[in-house]
């Protein structure tokens, strides 16, 4: 077993899906709301950077930058028709995880009909380049999906920790009922998380797409992948969402490695399975108590 060549790959598959991971423990921390619509702002995002790609230009940051403007109308559409609406009706929690999962649904249904079933597929952002590392050749795709990650979840903390709107969210994290009652309004800050985390959703989508084509129904997994590793992380907890999704990146590496492709999402649940039944609040097991009742 090449060992470098597996953490490269688990590295690789933890950034892309890491991204909806920590997007997801943002949306429910901040807002209380479990957004299963994040599979239709992945799809949204990736058709978007698509079109941007076949009419405006093929540049490779003319790409990206669509494909995070797309995940962020996307996410400000869920925040106009789900969460303003609901977010002081009762059972919110429950109303909020139905009407994003059902969008999620509705969107695939209706990219495929717009779209069709044919596939897509969008340039090559990264060039074709590599670099030998002990022995491991790293390609410019792997790279650049690190890089890109990477810088993009430093933007998001160093814009939550330094600007007003950011310091509102992290408030809304810490203590929901206090926050209001201090006077930030929820409806405004929630468009400002949907935005946001609906933006790392869509630098998902453009990266993923280096190595998966664009179709009506590629949002799924994504979506699947991004809230269970939440969950393992224990939901609400950017720092567990970031470690779950190495772990859950090795293991789908190690899948593909020894037992085949085929396999990967029996293992991931698995493995999810078991870090819930030893800690049933994820590996971080710092659930804010406000968001259980």
């Amino acid at each position: 077993m090449d060992v470098f060549f597996v953490l490269t790959n688990a590295i690789t598959v933890a950034c892309i899906y890491g991204l909806i991971a920590v997007a997801v423990s943002i949306t429910w921390s901040s807002l209380g709301l479990i957004n299963l619509a994040y599979g239709f702002v992945f799809t949204f995002a990736g058709y978007g950077a698509w079109l941007v790609s076949q009419h405006v230009g093929e540049h490779p940051l003319i790409i990206a930058a669509a494909g995070i403007a797309m995940g962020a109308l996307a996410g400000v559409l869920v925040c106009l028709v789900v969460f303003i609406p609901l977010h002081d009706k009762p059972n919110f929690t429950t109303r909020g995880m139905i009407a994003t999962l059902a969008i999620s649904l509705i969107g695939s249904q209706s990219f495929l009909m717009f779209f069709g079933p044919r596939p897509k597929s969008l340039p090559d952002l990264f060039g074709f380049w590599s670099v030998d590392l002990f022995g491991v050749t790293l390609t410019s795709d792997k790279i650049g999906i690190v890089v890109c990650s990477a810088l993009m979840l430093f933007l998001v903390v160093r814009w939550m920790k330094g600007s007003r709107r950011g310091l509102e969210i992290r408030a809304m994290m810490m203590n929901p009922h206090a926050a209001s009652i201090v006077g930030i309004g929820i409806r405004s800050t929630g468009i400002y998380v949907m935005a946001v985390t609906g933006a790392m959703a869509g630098l998902a989508s453009v990266l993923l797409s280096q190595t998966y084509y664009i179709a009506p129904f590629n949002g799924l997994t994504p979506l699947i992948k991004g809230v269970s590793i939440a969950l393992c992380g224990g939901l609400g907890s950017v720092q567990g969402a970031v470690i779950a999704a190495i772990l859950l990146g090795l293991v789908e590496a190690l899948t593909n490695e020894f037992l085949g492709g085929q396999y990967v999402l029996m293992t991931q649940f698995l493995f999810i399975i078991a870090v819930l039944v030893v800690r049933p609040r994820g590996i971080s097991g710092l659930l804010d108590k406000a968001r259980e009742q």
